[in-house]
């Protein structure tokens, strides 16, 4: 149960990665100001989140058991949370697809979008209305960059997180009216235990129903490139983490769009450099096909591209 004065902060999907760790950051925070409740589909994978929490579970953290894709269950842990009161709920549930997209079902695409998508707006529709009452709130949610910039092979993973961002930049809009926040939490590559595993199984893979040519450029191209963005962009889930306590630090100042990593700042702004789209759509052929095996070097120059005025014009919060 929260203390007096504490935000009570409910974060979907913490047993690993960037969810566990924003849990207990949250948790250990000094001034002790929020009472963090981690959710997980199923409290058997508990341990690390627990470990991690030290003195702060059963003080500062609690635990409750919630799968988005259900109603009962997303209406049944708000049910929990005493008054229902819930002052930030951060939406960090998700799963990732790669791969060519003939080969992929549309059962597996509907299994995306029912986390990615349904699964936040299931959250929201059962918190904001009691937000909208008490004229406060503020609803988080972790896109990607690919919610911004769509990436080869993610094709159904992006499309979930574009269809989130669309979702939110509307809804964010009327919530103002009622003094609740929005905010998009936009990552760009993370080092979890989750991605590794992704990579590692889809090397693995059979892709059935896809050309030779396909799964060739897929994993002979895509692959090493992705190994080697990862390498040179990617973020901690502590990275991640922090970026998050101080959009909800700025509590109605924060920004709607947060990019975390500041490298990703070019790599946007292409987007918004022509609104043909044809400059990003080469861009990205080029780096893909043409600078393969100079990847690492291109990725190196990137770096070098968001020093002086790019850096200084980053969305991430500072």
């Amino acid at each position: 149960m929260s203390s007096p004065g504490q935000k009570v902060v409910l974060i979907t999907g913490c047993s690993s990665g960037i969810g566990l760790r924003m849990a207990v950051m949250l948790a250990k925070d000094e001034k002790q100001r929020y009472h963090v409740i981690a959710t997980m589909r199923d409290l058997k994978r508990k341990d690390k989140l627990v470990e991690a929490a030290g003195d702060a579970y059963g003080k500062t953290l609690s635990l409750a058991v919630l799968d988005v894709c259900t109603d009962e269950s997303v209406k049944q842990c708000i049910n929990g949370i005493k008054d229902r009161h819930v002052d930030v709920l951060i939406n960090n549930a998700g799963i990732g697809l790669v791969g060519p997209v003939e080969s992929i079902s549309i059962a597996e695409m509907k299994s995306v979008f029912e986390t990615n998508f349904f699964g936040v707006i299931r959250m929201i529709k059962e918190v904001m209305p009691d937000m909208k009452k008490r004229r406060g709130g503020h609803i988080i949610v972790v896109s990607s960059v690919m919610g911004l910039q769509g990436v080869v092979f993610n094709d159904v993973y992006a499309a979930s997180k574009f269809a989130m961002e669309g979702f939110c930049e509307c809804l964010a809009v009327q919530l103002l009216k009622f003094n609740v926040t929005m905010s998009m939490i936009e990552p760009g590559p993370v080092h979890t235990e989750f991605e590794s595993k992704m990579i590692q199984d889809v090397r693995q893979k059979e892709f059935p129903g896809a050309d030779a040519d396909t799964v060739n450029y897929f994993k002979n191209v895509y692959l090493p490139s992705s190994v080697d963005i990862f390498e040179t962009l990617g973020q901690t889930p502590d990275d991640i983490a922090r970026c998050t306590k101080k959009v909800i630090e700025q509590g109605s100042s924060a920004r709607f769009r947060n990019l975390t990593n500041p490298l990703y700042t070019p790599i946007v702004a292409l987007k918004y450099a022509d609104e043909t789209g044809g400059l990003s759509v080469h861009a990205f052929y080029h780096m893909l096909f043409n600078l393969g095996p100079l990847m690492h070097v291109s990725m190196k120059a990137m770096q070098y591209l968001t020093c002086g005025c790019l850096r200084s014009r980053t969305i991430s919060p500072n």
